[in-house]
């Protein structure tokens, strides 16, 4: 029996029958000014990520001679990366690893604990976003002015404000991106070649992507980057649980919503008065009372609204609050919040965490200031010398980390009868010692040459020893030596 045909729906035909469109227009979101707490905490917070953004390339470290005294520099030029007394070369690309592992690690246990705090507080959006907000109210005014503007027509008043505040962000901009090419090259040198023409191109288009990124995202976008851009919002769900903090309403406490006047009498209603303030303090423009939601950045700005308007008709703060799932279903007032900071997935973060955290540190203390590589000549593998002995050739590679010249002797192990010498660009030498400037990498040509008889099955397992003359620091490369079967 054969099955019937599927209709097929029209889905632009049912669309337009119910006057309905898959595309909805974005409502232009203008947040009132919070006062509170965690509104002045923001305020800390995102002076200090600012300054820490816009001053750390023009602090200065004193490395010696020869050596930049830029604290926070990333020299691609010369192949380096300098953070305060930390020095790392390209060989070191591990350390950059255990560094993101790090940061991911943190961020995963401040979710599970304390949901997106991240996001609230120090997120570039967030911070960039609250600063271009800023900078709008004090030039159009706070929300209703703002909103009142919108609707209003075209005026030169208008014009003025508009321009004004749009050349501000810009300005924002332009110091975001200068303030970022300055961690690539000395700060003062490059802000002088950028004023005055001189800088390389690449410091130009960089700045010019920079800023008009910062303008758009930070002014133009702002929660729409939060929400459609940005993946954090979906991961951050697989790291919390019902026992994280996060911003929540207690609809047990505030149902039945509805107004209230003054000497009204609080018995079978809740005690949100639906005043909607805490709507309209929000970045996002979401309402909190509609449950957990992915747009909520936990900035935590509603609880300070609320709390004020709790304050104002005389019933207790945390209407809006930070709590856990279980505790936002509770009708009585939040008085303390019972975290169960000691859990599977944050004892996990924590373990992981330390462990990383100390393999790093004891990478970077006993850290080498000499690293050697030798690289054997595969073409050809041997060579037989007129007096009948075998030669084989290598590439010795120095890296000398310290900043001052330094001698270094190498020696052969495990080599009965042979012969060692070096030769470079000079002529051939026998004395094993190989000088190496101050922050470089020198490679030197070493060649080996053993009696016949030594090498029983073809191949033969050599060391390759570098002793530091100075401070007697060795290092040390195993290799082999080829020879006939």
């Amino acid at each position: 029996m054969s099955n019937p045909p599927v209709e097929k729906i029209d889905v632009e035909a049912v669309n337009k029958k119910e006057n309905r469109s898959l595309y909805v227009s974005r409502k232009q979101i203008h947040p009132k000014r919070a006062e509170g707490t965690f509104r002045r905490l923001k305020w800390i917070i995102m002076g200090i990520t600012l300054a820490i953004y816009y001053v750390s390339p023009w602090i200065r470290w004193d490395r010696g001679a020869g050596a930049p005294d830029q604290a926070i520099l990333i020299d691609f030029e010369h192949r380096r990366f300098y953070f305060f007394f930390i020095e790392l070369w390209p060989q070191e690309v591990y350390y950059i690893t255990g560094i993101l592992i790090l940061a991911a690690l943190s961020l995963f246990l401040v979710t599970s604990l304390f949901g997106r705090a991240w996001c609230g507080y120090s997120c570039p959006q967030t911070v960039w976003t609250d600063l271009f907000v800023f900078v709008e109210r004090a030039i159009e005014g706070d929300r209703n002015a703002r909103i009142k503007l919108d609707k209003a027509p075209f005026s030169f008043s208008k014009l003025v404000k508009r321009v004004t505040k749009h050349t501000a962000w810009i300005v924002i901009g332009l110091l975001t991106g200068g303030a970022w090419i300055f961690y690539f090259a000395d700060a003062p040198t490059l802000l002088r070649n950028f004023i005055s023409g001189e800088a390389v191109p690449v410091a130009y288009s960089t700045v010019a992507i920079l800023t008009a990124t910062t303008y758009v995202f930070g002014g133009l976008m702002r929660e729409q980057v939060c929400t459609y851009m940005c993946p954090w919002p979906r991961i951050q769900g697989a790291m919390m649980d019902e026992h994280s903090l996060i911003v929540t309403y207690h609809p047990a406490r505030g149902e039945p919503r509805g107004p209230h006047k003054k000497n009204d009498s609080w018995d079978d209603r809740g005690h949100c008065i639906d005043c909607n303030l805490c709507v309209a303090v929000c970045p996002m423009g979401i309402d909190i009372r509609d449950g957990a939601q992915l747009e909520c950045i936990n900035c935590a700005l509603c609880i300070d609204a609320c709390d004020g308007v709790m304050e104002k008709v005389g019933l207790p703060k945390g209407l809006i609050s930070y709590d856990t799932h279980e505790g936002s279903l509770k009708k009585e007032p939040v008085t303390k919040v019972k975290v169960p900071f000691i859990r599977g997935r944050t004892v996990a973060y924590t373990v992981l965490l330390a462990l990383v955290g100390s393999i790093m540190t004891y990478a970077l203390l006993t850290r080498s200031a000499l690293e050697v590589n030798v690289i054997r000549d595969r073409n050809p593998l041997y060579v037989q010398l007129s007096d009948g002995t075998i030669r084989n050739g290598y590439t010795i590679k120095l890296l000398n980390k310290l900043h001052e010249t330094r001698r270094y002797q190498v020696t052969i192990d495990g080599l009965e009868g042979s012969k060692a010498w070096l030769q470079s660009e000079g002529p051939r030498t026998e004395q094993l010692v190989v000088p190496v400037p101050g922050d470089s990498l020198s490679a030197v040509k070493l060649f080996i040459a053993a009696p016949r008889d030594v090498l029983e099955k073809g191949n033969h397992d050599i060391v390759v020893v570098v002793k530091d003359l100075v401070s007697g620091l060795t290092d040390t490369q195993d290799t082999t030596f080829k020879g006939p079967k």
